[in-house]
């Protein structure tokens, strides 16, 4: 396992800042870890997964850990479902197409969301009406601090929208290494959200692989490729908010774009608060806002996460001042 010094995280980070590690480790296994871990004394460590959903504002005086295991184990299997533990360094897309071509159920409207196994957990990443919390059956990996071995259940993991314990009593201070799913062999198929229905009119047939296509298409049209331009996907959460608050902006826009959530509140997505307050495609110096999709910042070339973080903060301003709603950003800041 080796350690690199002085290491630019700008071609393993989606967004594409220039910004470097001070030591950069990629341990391929368990041992590697625990044995890092152990050695590493004073300096603080920032676990990495694809890096898809980071912004660094300066250098990091540390060590950027990447675990980068990618084995895939079948746990138990039965005529109704699989149990998968799964490296987390394993692209996220890879193991969805991994599953979908075995028939199994549960992640396909997760298709083509970048980033690593390991950090699906952190985000408790989600699309297209599914949240990947429904398929977590343990996340496994390391305290940081002590090189001491955890394995969490579903519920200790605190899932919420977007959240998990990950993002607060844990942040910073765990490095995770393996996810256990449990999958399905005969899913019911979620198409009520986003475009999937219209999308699926174009084939003859409803799987898990006509699913997959579906969303494919559909992300493939209106998001932005990081390979060709930086971005970090979804900026933004959608945020919640109740019933009074939602009338007030139905009141002066009655096309506003609404779905139930919890405790009787109303999710509204972002990307139209955002459109409907004319960001939708502004440029301001290297960064911008993506033209098919207000929900999306990019790097327009040689952009700072300084550069970044003041546009952002700008959007957040003027959806506050128009609506009276605080968005949050998605996206982590180090």
């Amino acid at each position: 396992m080796n350690v690199l010094e002085n290491f630019s995280l700008k071609e393993i980070t989606t967004f594409g800042i220039d910004a470097n590690a001070k030591n950069f480790v990629q341990p391929a296994n368990d041992d590697e870890v625990v044995g890092f871990l152990k050695s590493n004394k004073t300096q603080p460590i920032f676990v990495l997964g694809g890096g898809s959903n980071i912004i660094f504002t300066s250098d990091f005086e540390g060590v950027v850990l990447q675990p980068t295991g990618k084995s895939v184990e079948v746990l138990s299997e039965d005529c109704d479902s699989a149990t998968l533990r799964v490296g987390a360094g394993m692209e996220w897309d890879d193991l969805v197409k991994l599953t979908v071509g075995k028939g199994l159920g549960g992640l396909e409207n997760l298709s083509l969301i970048p980033g690593h196994v390991g950090a699906c957990p952190v985000q408790n990443i989600g699309a297209y009406g599914v949240e990947v919390k429904d398929t977590i059956v343990a996340v496994e990996g390391f305290y940081l601090d002590s090189a001491e071995r955890f394995c969490f259940d579903n519920g200790y993991c605190q899932f919420g929208y977007r959240d998990s314990i990950f993002k607060h009593e844990l942040r910073g201070k765990v490095a995770i290494t393996h996810v256990t799913f449990l999958l399905s062999k005969s899913p019911v198929l979620k198409t009520h959200y986003g475009n999937i229905e219209e999308e699926l009119k174009n084939y003859s047939e409803r799987t898990v692989q006509t699913v997959r296509d579906a969303v494919i298409s559909i992300r493939e049209r209106k998001l932005p490729d990081p390979k060709v331009i930086g971005n970090c996907g979804s900026f933004f959460k959608n945020p919640t908010i109740s019933k009074d608050e939602f009338d007030a902006v139905k009141a002066q826009y009655s096309n506003v774009p609404n779905y139930p959530a919890a405790d009787g509140k109303i999710k509204v997505p972002a990307a139209w608060l955002i459109e409907t307050c004319g960001y939708k495609g502004i440029k301001k110096g290297h960064v911008g806002v993506h033209g098919q999709q207000a929900l999306v910042l990019i790097n327009l070339g040689n952009a700072t996460g300084k550069e970044v973080i003041a546009l952002a903060d700008e959007i957040i301003a003027g959806v506050s001042d128009k609506f009276g709603i605080v968005l949050e950003k998605e996206v982590n800041i180090l």
